[in-house]
């Protein structure tokens, strides 16, 4: 498969995980329309309260490339940075099968 997942972890600053799924609304309805993007998924850690995981698929590097530039992106920032614990970790995975792909 030549789709791009990526899976990130969130970590907030304690106890504003709820501001920082609010900061991630406008980029969760711009995905909506994004060419390439092919899922978009907020969770919310059942075991940690400071945590958010992203499922993202695209179905190309281009279109990783596109999102990661995109000015949503550059918006988002500057939403959600002042309750993030430090930089999102990005976890880069090749799907190799399951339902749904």
């Amino acid at each position: 498969m030549s789709n791009v997942v990526v899976i990130a972890k969130l970590t907030t600053q304690p106890g504003k995980r709820p501001d920082v799924v609010a900061g991630m609304a406008p980029m969760m309805d711009h995905v909506q329309n994004e060419p390439g993007t092919l899922k978009y998924v907020m969770l919310e850690d059942q075991n940690d309260a400071d945590v958010v995981w992203m499922y993202e698929e695209y179905d190309s590097q281009d279109s990783f490339s596109a999102h990661g530039t995109s000015d949503a992106m550059k918006a988002l920032g500057a939403s959600i940075g002042p309750f993030m614990a430090g930089r999102p970790e990005l976890f880069f995975c090749d799907p190799v099968g399951g339902k749904g792909l």
